[in-house]
């Protein structure tokens, strides 16, 4: 399953950490992410107040679940 994570804080970054242990999790990507989520998932430099673009990375990439993390 591929899951989406919304934030670039630290709180975006332990949740990544914590994310990465589920075997059933084949991606995660942040968006935007930072430098400490890049360790654990893919970090997409996309807005994410553009509603529209942010709908078609999701689907683009068969992502399954969405996390906001602020």
């Amino acid at each position: 399953m591929n899951i989406a994570l919304i934030g670039s804080g630290g709180r975006e970054h332990a949740l990544c950490k914590k994310l990465r242990e589920s075997k059933k999790i084949n991606t995660i990507y942040c968006l935007p992410g930072n430098a400490g989520t890049a360790n654990y998932a893919q970090n997409l430099k996309i807005d994410v107040n553009n509603h529209r673009e942010l709908l078609k990375v999701i689907n683009l990439l068969n992502i399954k679940v969405v996390i906001i993390g602020p």
